[in-house]
This record gives structure tokens, sequence and C-alpha cells, in this order.
């Protein structure tokens, strides 16, 4: 729709306004492919008889009222055009030859005519498993199975026996890590995740993965990831249980698991070095590179942007926290989750993290963790459920992180969970209640001794604190109290009282200090502050980015009216 990726909202309520904005008033068709549940298409029903909404989905229809229009298979005739076209004039004779046997395995199915068609374009003993694999391993003719090879139980399938075709095409080591990667179920399969599920090193990895597409086992996505088809990847995974037996699978996972977290807490440490809640203990450090994996995965976990990384990730992610319930790996599970906290802060994915927060928050309290645990997964969720609206139940969470920090006696914890239910009351625009459990967690902070865990935040704990309560003063209409906070906090996160600077800190600071000088009707400062915050803030910063500009509209307009 030709919006800029800057200027799309971070909520799902905000995208839904937007697109309904969008197709206000206008003729439009919108497809949405792929569909796996009525979730993904309530939001997009339209409100206007001019706009067309078409949903394309594999298998039972979904419970939405539509009409529904079915898609019977390909004709021959088609079915036969379709291969044609794919493989191209130059092997028709390899197309006459198979025909028969093709149209009669695909039954119609596009995914499946496509697919056998590109692996015609190979030829018998041409495709990349043959040329890597002789003597023994050579690839038998196209629909041949291999020796000694297990049936597919799902060979009367179309989309099945177009994977177990494409399959043959690859060598054994290429089909190993396909079938153990498909173990996870990931939203997309990157380099990292299949190296650790077939014990070999990233680059090896990455070349066969694009062997794996080669032949249609595999889409390609951007930035070097891949997804496999859901009916293709059942398939594989099946096989691999079959094949390799149910330990080696479940040790297959675990392994995976351990890569990904091994990739994002120091991840998440790089983008929040001077954050208490993104220090990664001992047994969490990540391990020294094995013969399994490639010294990239560590190199790239320590990056300056830990957010890119984290944001490649996310889906992964959320993914992860799932599966390591599943297996039982319930520490693994929640630290996953506390890895997510730069992104929610500091890039506004909150959709995207939401699950995965509620799923580990939840196995926090199931599993009894240790309370400090369960107090920061809570605090995570609260934030993320105030970032998008849900007030209720962000107090809800708040509260209990309120609680659990207190159970373990953890007065930073304790001071900052108070300092978020402030905050949420300042989203609601009850300032007098916010500036008064400010107050409340400034004089928790100060409880914390010179020797005690979390003396050393202390500092930067209370110019966070001053930002907030100048913006609580804010709203309360005391500006000249709330300017002198402000500046106090810009002066403490651009490093002027001796503190490290902390450059995304001091642009929130500048974009408050401008509010409120906007309101107190100096718009020139107002605008030199937002002119420095936008030089500040990193590109990922989306949502803050977007609002700065709404504010410098609102003051050049001040400005122009005066």
């Amino acid at each position: 729709m030709d919006v800029d990726p800057d200027l799309i909202p971070a909520t799902e309520a905000g995208r839904e306004r937007l697109y309904r904005q969008l197709t206000a008033e206008r003729k439009v068709l919108v497809v949405i492919d792929h569909t796996t549940s009525p979730a993904q298409v309530r939001a997009l029903v339209p409100a206007t008889p001019d706009v067309l909404l078409v949903v394309v989905v594999s298998g039972p229809p979904l419970l939405l009222e539509a009409e529904r229009v079915a898609v019977p298979p390909l004709s021959d005739r088609h079915a036969k055009q379709l291969v044609r076209k794919v493989a191209g004039p130059e092997h028709a004779a390899r197309v006459k030859a198979r025909l028969p046997g093709l149209l009669e395995r695909c039954r119609g199915n596009a995914f499946a005519l496509h697919a056998e068609a590109r692996l015609l374009t190979h030829g018998d003993g041409e495709g990349p498993g043959a040329a890597r694999a002789p003597g023994p391993h050579a690839v038998p003719p196209l629909g041949s199975p291999r020796p000694g090879a297990r049936p597919d139980a799902g060979a009367d399938h179309p989309v099945r026996t177009a994977a177990h075709l494409a399959s043959l095409r690859l060598g054994p080591e290429a089909l190993r890590l396909c079938r153990l990667t498909a173990l996870g179920a990931w939203p997309s399969v990157g380099a990292g995740i299949a190296a650790a599920a077939a014990e070999v090193h990233e680059a090896t990895a990455a070349r066969l993965l694009a062997e794996a597409a080669d032949v249609g086992l595999l889409d390609a996505l951007p930035d070097h990831r891949y997804r496999f088809r859901p009916e293709i990847r059942r398939q594989l995974a099946e096989t691999a249980a079959a094949e390799y037996g149910l330990g080696a699978c479940a040790d297959a996972v675990d392994r995976m698991l351990g890569a990904l977290l091994a990739l994002v807490l120091p991840a998440a440490r790089a983008a929040l070095p001077q954050s208490w809640r993104t220090e990664v203990p001992a047994e969490h450090e990540p391990a020294s590179p094995s013969a399994s994996t490639s010294t990239s995965t560590s190199a790239s976990a320590s990056a300056v942007d830990g957010i890119a990384v984290l944001a490649a990730e996310v889906a992964d992610v959320a993914r992860a926290v799932v599966l390591a319930e599943e297996h039982g790996r319930t520490d693994t599970a929640l630290w996953l989750a506390r890895s997510l906290w730069p992104l929610q802060l500091k890039a506004g994915y909150w959709d995207e993290v939401l699950p995965a927060l509620r799923a580990a928050a939840r196995l926090a309290e199931e599993s009894r963790a240790d309370e400090r645990m369960a107090a920061a997964l809570h605090f995570q969720l609260a934030h993320c459920l105030g970032e998008t609206g849900q007030w209720e139940r962000a107090n809800r969470a708040a509260r209990a992180a309120v609680t659990y920090e207190r159970a373990a006696g953890h007065l930073r914890g304790e001071a900052s969970a108070v300092e978020l239910l402030g905050l949420l009351s300042l989203n609601r625009w009850a300032y007098e209640e916010a500036h008064e459990r400010f107050a409340e967690a400034e004089s928790v902070y100060r409880r914390i001794g010179p020797d005690e865990d979390g003396a050393s935040d202390l500092p930067r704990a209370l110019a966070l604190i001053e930002r907030h309560r100048g913006r609580a003063l804010r709203g309360m209409d005391r500006l000249d109290e709330s300017a002198h906070c402000l500046n106090r906090a810009v002066d403490f996160f651009a490093g002027r009282t001796g503190a490290p600077p902390e450059a995304y800190n001091q642009a929130r600071a500048l974009t408050d200090l401008a509010e409120t000088l906007h309101d107190a009707g100096d718009d020139t400062a107002a605008l030199a502050r937002i002119a420095e915050a936008e030089t500040l803030l990193p590109a990922s910063a989306a949502p803050h980015r977007a609002y700065l500009a709404g504010l410098r509209r609102r003051c050049e307009a001040g400005t122009a009216a005066r």
C-alpha cells in the first residue's frame, strides 16, 4: 500500500486503523495467501462494499462469514501447460517421457506440478545431490525409490510426493540437515539453527540449505533465510523420526534451542549493556565455538547492533519458548523470553513478543521458578501489555512483578516494578497517581545500601526516575519543575555528570523536554531539542522516530502561528 516502513504503527490496532484509512472510499482487491487461522483475517475484513477480500486457504475452510469458492485441481490440459512452461522448451523431450506419471502423482496440485517440473530441468543424475555424491550415492532416476529407503507414509499426497522426489535429488548430508531442522517447526530457518541441528559448520549449513531450496524443499526468504511449507515440513519431520530415532531427534531440537539461546542472550546484552535486565548468568555465557558451529555465530551475537540480531530472530524465539516448554527445558524457555527485553523496549516489537511473554510468565508460575525470574518476566509482560493499551492486564502483571520482587528481597527490582506502575498510570494520563508511584519507587531505590545488589545501578535508576517525574509534572502543568527534572536527566544520559553516555535515553529525555518546552510556548527551543534527539536515535527505533516527527509538526505549526 506504499506506506514507508518507518510510518507503519507498532501495534496491531494502529495498523488496522491505518489499513481502514487507506482502503476507505477506494476500490481495492486484497488477497491473503497461505492463511492458516481466522486471526490472520479478522482485522482485514472490509467495512465498505468496494473492498473485496480474497482469503486463500489450503485444507479445511476457516470459520469465516464468507462465500466459499472451491478451487478444483488443475485439469490435465492446464497441468501440462504449467509443466511445459516451468520446464522450458529445452526439456521438452524429458517432459514428454515423464508426463503421464507426473500427472498421475500430482493430481492437479499446482505446487506439486511446479516442483516436479523444476526437477525435470535438472535431468536424471544432474541435480546438486548427484553432482556431490557419485558412486553409491548417485541420485536415481526421477520417481524411482532410493535403494533401501523407507516407503513414504504420505506417498499418496501430491505435495508429499513432490517433496519425496525432491529429496532424492539431495545427498545424504543435505537431506539429514533438512529433516532435523524441520523438527523445530520454525517460522524461518537460518544457517545457525540448521548448523546446530545437523552438527555442521554454519558455512556448510548455508550451502546445504541453498541446495535444498534449489530442488524445492525450502522456499528462499530475504537475508539468507528459508522456510518450509507446512506439509513438506511435516513429511521431513516424520521421516526424521523414522530414520534416526526419537532420541536423536530430541537431541537435535536441544541443540537448536541451545544455539538460539547462545545467539540471543549476548545480543540482548549488546543492545542494552548498561541494564541489569540483560545480565547473562555464568551458566548461560556463550560457550567457545565447537566443531559443530561457526565462529560467526558468537561474533554476530556480540555485534554492536544487538537489536538487529534480535529482530531477525524474534519469530523463532517466540516459537522456541513454546518448543522449549514442550521438551521440558523450562530454564531455556524463560531465558529466551528474557532476551526479548531490548526488542520491546527500544524497537517497539510489542505484538511480536507478546505471545512469548505470556507463555513464559505462565510457565514461570507453573514451574515455581525463582522469584526474580518470575518477577522479570511479569515485568516484561506488563510493559508489553501497557504499550498495546491493555491497561488492566498490564497493571495485574506489574503488581505481580512487585510481589515477586518483594518475596525475593530484591529492592532494585521492586523499585523498578513500582516505577512501571507509575508509567502505566502516566500512559493513562493519571498524572498525580503516576507522580506518587515515582516518588514511592525513588524511596525504595534509596533504601539500597552501598554494598547491596543494585548499588552500582542507583545513579542511572534515579536519573530515569527524574525523567519520569518530569513527564508527570508536565501533565500536572507544573512546567518549570518538569523542565528542571528533564534537564537533569538529559545531563546524566549525555555523560555530563561522569556516568557513561546513553544515546537512546538521552534522546528520550530530550523528547520529553521538547514536549514541556512546546507546552510552555517555546517552540524554537523545542525544535532544537527534537533535532538533537533525532541524531541520537538508531534507525531501529521506528516508533520513537515517528513520535518525534509528529512532535516536530506540532512545534512547527506553533511557530508558524506565532
